[in-house]
């Protein structure tokens, strides 16, 4: 009589435990770890290092010849700039001294018209 009383849930619940065991039986086995497979693994680990030095060592290698570009481009500027600078100054001096000699050549214009009034 106790079957009699088994709902639907109870058989669907049997059934899905049922189904869950069947499957269980076909799921794979862990094998045990394959020597050779590890051996494969650690060398290419170990070739993935290797890479990733090579890389470093060529960006390192990057960013020290943009250094030297640098410093040479600065090191160029600032003589661009000197130079100008000796430019200006030369320009200064030149004015100056035209300066200079126009004073000297209108005091002297002055003293020679008082000379000439006499």
């Amino acid at each position: 009589m106790k079957d009699l009383k088994t709902g639907f849930s109870d058989r669907i619940t049997a059934q899905q435990e049922a189904k869950k065991a069947l499957l269980a039986k076909f799921k794979p086995k862990a094998a045990a770890p394959d020597p050779e497979f590890e051996r494969l693994a650690e060398k290419r680990a170990a070739e993935k290092e290797a890479l990733r030095q090579q890389h470093e060592l060529a960006k390192a290698e990057q960013r020290r010849e943009k250094a030297e570009k640098d410093a040479a481009r600065m090191a160029a500027d600032l003589e661009a700039q000197e130079a100008l600078e000796a430019e200006k100054r030369a320009d200064r001096k030149a004015r100056k001294q035209l300066t200079k000699e126009e004073q000297k050549a209108k005091r002297d214009a002055r003293y020679a018209a008082r000379k000439a009034r006499r």
